[in-house]
Parts: C-alpha cells; structure tokens; sequence
C-alpha cells in the first residue's frame, strides 16, 4: 500500500487533491528494486492541463516499456498546496510511487510555452533542487528540457543540465545508457554531461560560451569542449507507425482539458505559413499508417473508457487518409455513444462534411482561422487562403446548420496598416452577411460571430524571427482600431470581438526570443513571487517589470527592433532541417507579398530533404 505524502489533513484544505494522489487507471507502479533509472517527467502546469499533454503520454509510454527504467510524473503544484509545502517542508514528489523528487536519477521537463518559465523554477525549488545547474552536487537529478520552447533554449540556459533537441522517440535510449555506464564506472555529474554532449540531439548549455558585441547582439557563439559539437541536429522520426503509442494511456479521476482519446495521425505541415513556428519545427510531414490508427482506436477506447476520440495534427485536412479514417470511426464508433472531434481543419467543402457527421450542430461553433481581414496580410503570411474560400466555406456552414462561427485572426503583423485591421471587422461582417442571406425559415436561431485577435509574437525558426514587435501602448493601440471598426459594420449586433492580452504578449515575446542574458530575470521574477503566468488571475506585469529593470534586460531591445539580415540569433547552432537561408527567402517574399506554394505542389527547398521519406524528398537546401 503506498504511503501519500500528503496527509489526509492536507488534502481536506486543498482545492482538488486528486490532481495529488496518483493511483489513476493505467499508471505504472514497478519495484525499485528491479530497476536502475528512475525518471520524473514533468509538466510545469496544473495536473489538468499537463494531463492533456499527448507528448507526455507518449514519453511515459516509452520509458516505461524499458525494463529497466521506471517513469512517473510529476506537475506544478497549484497555488494553495504550493504555499503548505513550503510551509510545511514538505518536498515536491512524483505522483505513482509519492517518492521525492530529489530521489530519482533525471528530471525531465516539457516546455511548451514561455509563460510557464517561472513554474519551472517552482519544480526545481519544491524538489530542493537548486535552481542554478552550476550549483548541483552529485547526487542530484540530471534536469533535461524539451519540447518547442527547447528550441530556443537559452534563456533557460542556466537552469536546464541538457536539453534533447527534437522528438523524444529517438536517442533516449541512448542517453539512458550512457547514464547508466557511467554510474556504473564511478563517473562524475560532469563525465556524464560531456558524454551527453557526444550523443546527437543533445545539448549542454554549460559546454558552450556566448560573446556579445557592442550594440548587444550576439558576437560569437562556441563549444568549450573539444567534445561539444558547434552545431545540435534535431531529432526525427521518420516511421511513424514503427514508433511506440500509449495503447493505455492514464485515465485521470478528475475531468482535464482534453478528456478524450487521443490519436496523433501524423506530425509536420505541408502549408508554410510564414508566422508557424510549428509548421517549420514539425517538418518533414510524417503520416501514420491508417490501419495502425484503426487499431489504436479500438485498444484506447477499450483500455480507457473514454467516451470521445480526437483526431491530432496540425493540419488535419491534409492528411491523406483523412476521409477512410472517419468513416471507419463513424461506422465502428458513431452508434456507441463515442464522439468524435476533428481539430485543425481547413475551410472547405471536404471538411465541412466531415463535420457534419461527427458534430452535433445544436452544441458546436465552427472556428475558421484567417490570421489576418485583407487578403494583402493573408499573402504576406502566406496562409493560403483566398476571401472566396473564407466566404464560400461560411456559406456551406450555415446551409450545414451551424450559426456559431469563431474567427481567429493576429495583430501586429509585418508590415500591417490600419487597413488591414479594419479589414478584420468587414471580414466578419461579411461572414455575418452570407448568414443573412439564407432564407429566414432555413436559418437556425440567431447568427452569431465572435472574432478573437492575438497578437503577433515572431517565433524562432520561422520567415518572421527578423521581424519587430511593438510595445504594450501600441498594440492596444491596435485592438481599439479594430473594435471601432467593428461598431461600423452593419451586422454589429450578430458580431462580437475580443483580443489577447497586450502585456502577456510583450513578456512572451522577450522570452521567445531572448538570450543568456534573460536568465537572470526569470529568476529575479521568480523570486518576487511569479509562478503560473499563463493564468490571467496570477500574471503580475509589474513584478516582471521590475525583475527586467533590475536585471539590465531592455525589452526594446528584444521586441521593438527588426533583426539585421545577418544578426546572429541566439537559437542559430541548432539545425532543425529548414535551413537560415531558406527563412530569410521567405521573408523577403513576404515584404513583397509574394505566395509560396505548400509542399504537395511544389518543393521550395527548405532543407528537409535530408530527411529521407516525408513529404518532401527531394529539393535544394
């Protein structure tokens, strides 16, 4: 029977302790006795966002299978326990076995997004890890990070021992032995580190220096050790359906954010949107065998007892045994009370008709993502889309019966004028407008468009990591234009509009594209008490303020200034497969407005055809 480390005292005064307890359906206990490395994979959110995470799921799946590994998880405690620990001493533990933290041989983290850096911190202080991976004795857990934030690892760069660069499926293996080897030989923490930095995909922030010039760019960028590679390669998985998949993934006691079966169909983008840094990371686009996918539906289904299944990719439209896949679910699943959802579609007559067998129209919104209102903007980002297919696909929406529509679009985007923003609110109203002209006995209740506006954050690896960002005042600025156009337009009262946060934006943007530099006020804001940014009730902007004015951190610096076409960057040594070049075309392309066909119709030379079996398997780099 295990022991939890919280006691039943505790528990009572706690805002949902089953987000502490473990024990959930399918999660893994094994003897410490019958294994030799022990790893606490970790989501730095709330229990019920980290157990929406596929990626986690997939990893927990794959370490597990190994003999000699156990893997458990662990997540940022909420606020109200987060408090009783340190209160109380108590030390942050996983959730399967209750084991402290500081127990076991690696600490891995997911970084999905930058508003999460100070839970980061949060882990590591809870566990009584020190914060500073300079500081780390012996005995301490080995603190690896991935996932897409990794990309840009630097302003982490002092807290994280290694970060694996790409996908999780490939030399973990590799890494573990190593670790294993060297223990076995009485090696220290650091012979571990240098051997790390041998395996490829590995990088060891504590092996490398960064010089900066005058003006505050990057002057240099080098290994310190002969061992340390100048340049770390992504790590892919070309055979998707070769690849381990949580057939039993956990079924947790409480209801999380994506509360459903999950099948990934495949990874990468064929579309080249010029603002995705996923679409660039993903490359090459890497489908998994439609059979196989049938097969995982069944064993989840029945391993779980979940009661909606959810289709997973960036660009679900686009994968080519779209059309069998659903149908399949249809006929096996429709009849048993199983829903099905279909994320990431595009708008056309394909999708729209897939939507309509799998979604019950009385509950559902249609979400159409734009990006931008005038089709100049549209053709600077590249998305592909054309008014007429924005208009047309509306159409065929609310002939379909829905008359709920969410359209997406972002402000601040390279080269905007107050055109195009304006042109956000006329698109919606003529989304509105194509309602309206259905016959009145045909329509379904009241129409109703709500229109949502991001603003634009330019992402490393992607055509627009040269561009310029604004400042809190302008941006802001930029919504308020696009809400008085919206009290112009004709069908106002079926129309609703809603924007991002400007000052989150600003922060995320320093972090995104930060360097060393950035570190130290991660910490000094950490340490003024910031934990769980990306919660708008916990976000204090000015305590970040204040860390960046303490630490010498300009934000203008980072965000307000369009990078020179041979600024060096601080992700530059990592080679994801897209080549710099290829980046730099593309935004030359986009200051011009020029459309670059997806990778179906025409191969652009990114790079990834190094890459032998995606999409694309030929090119120039």
């Amino acid at each position: 029977m295990r022991k939890l480390a919280l006691d039943d005292e505790i528990l009572l005064k706690i805002e949902k302790p089953a987000r502490y307890i473990g024990g959930e359906v399918n999660s893994v206990m094994k003897d410490r006795n019958e294994i030799d490395i022990r790893f606490a994979m970790c989501f730095p959110d709330v229990y019920e966002i980290g157990m929406s995470h596929l990626g986690i799921q997939i990893l927990y799946d794959m370490f597990n299978r190994m003999e000699d590994v156990w893997c458990e998880r662990v997540y940022s405690p909420w606020t109200d326990l987060d408090a009783i620990m340190r209160q109380e001493k108590i030390p942050l533990f996983a959730l399967e076995s209750q084991d402290p933290i500081k127990e076991f041989d690696f600490l891995g983290i997911t970084i999905q997004y930058e508003m999460c850096y100070t839970n980061i911190l949060q882990i590591l202080d809870l566990s009584g890890i020190s914060l500073l991976s300079s500081e780390r004795g012996e005995g301490c857990p080995i603190v690896i990070g991935g996932g897409p934030c990794a990309y840009n690892p630097e302003p982490l760069a002092d807290f994280f021992d290694l970060f694996y660069i790409g996908e999780g499926e490939t030399v973990y293996r590799e890494l573990l032995d190593a670790y294993r080897e060297n223990k076995k030989a009485g090696g220290s923490r650091r012979d571990f580190l240098i051997k790390a930095a041998q395996i490829e995909g590995i990088y060891v922030p504590s092996l490398y220096s960064v010089t900066y010039k005058e003006d505050g760019t990057i002057g240099s960028f080098t290994p310190d050790h002969p061992c340390a590679p100048a340049v770390i390669k992504k790590q892919v998985v070309m055979d998707m359906s070769e690849t381990t998949y949580p057939e039993r993934p956990i079924v947790p006691f409480i209801k999380v954010t994506q509360d459903r079966v999950v099948l990934e169909i495949q990874r990468g983008c064929i579309r080249g949107c010029r603002f995705c840094q996923a679409g660039m990371l993903y490359r090459p686009v890497r489908e998994r065998n439609v059979e196989t996918l049938k097969e995982y539906a069944y064993k989840m289904l029945k391993n779980t007892g979940h009661e909606e299944i959810s289709l997973s990719s960036l660009s679900s439209s686009d994968y080519t045994h779209l059309e069998e896949l659903v149908t399949f679910l249809i006929d096996e699943f429709g009849g048993k009370g199983i829903n099905i959802s279909l994320p990431s579609l595009r708008i056309d007559a394909f999708s729209l008709d897939v939507m309509g067998k799998v979604q019950d129209i009385k509950k559902s919104s249609l979400t159409f993502a734009p990006e931008a209102g005038s089709q100049r903007m549209r053709n600077v980002i590249n998305k592909g889309l054309t008014e007429e297919d924005i208009l047309t696909g509306a159409e065929q929406a609310f002939q379909g019966g829905w008359n709920k529509v969410k359209l997406y679009f972002m402000l601040g985007l390279p080269t905007e004028e107050k055109e195009d923003m304006e042109a956000i609110a006329v698109l919606a109203d003529k989304v509105a407008r194509k309602y309206y002209e259905i016959p009145k006995d045909q329509r379904n209740g009241k129409c109703q468009i709500t229109a949502s506006s991001s603003f634009f954050i330019p992402k490393p690896f992607t055509p627009f990591q040269w561009a310029r960002m604004y400042s809190n005042e302008e941006y802001i600025s930029r919504a308020a234009t696009v809400k008085h156009a919206f009290q112009n337009q004709l069908n106002r009262k079926s129309l609703k509009y809603n924007w991002h946060d400007a000052e989150v934006t600003v922060l995320e943007g320093v972090l995104a594209r930060g360097d060393r530099r950035v570190g130290p006020a991660i910490l000094e804001a950490y340490r003024s008490g910031c934990i769980y940014d990306a919660w708008s009730e916990n976000f204090d902007y000015e305590k970040w303020l204040k860390a960046f004015e303490k630490t010498g951190v300009d934000i203008a610096f980072y965000n307000e200034r369009e990078r020179d076409a041979d600024e060096i960057f601080p992700w530059d040594f990592i080679d994801i497969g897209v080549t710099k070049q290829f980046l730099r075309r593309e935004w030359e392309r986009a200051m011009k407005g020029e459309v670059t066909p997806n990778c179906r119709q025409q191969c652009s030379g990114c790079g990834v055809a190094r890459w032998k079996g995606g999409v694309c398997i030929e090119g120039k780099n």
